[in-house]
């Protein structure tokens, strides 16, 4: 996990996990929508994953 991965988790999560998926990066965007805090935190545990 690199440092602006990091970075965008915590300014803009959906942004941060595009690459990983349509799935995670949908899933990502609704948490977000809902509230700031729920993205990041799924934004950081996809990002976290090794798979």
């Amino acid at each position: 996990m690199s440092f602006i991965r990091v970075l965008l988790a915590i300014l803009f999560p959906p942004l941060s996990v595009i690459g990983k998926g349509c799935g995670s990066f949908i899933i990502v965007f609704l948490l977000t929508l809902c509230g700031w805090v729920p993205g990041v935190i799924a934004a950081l545990i996809i990002l976290n994953n090794p798979n």
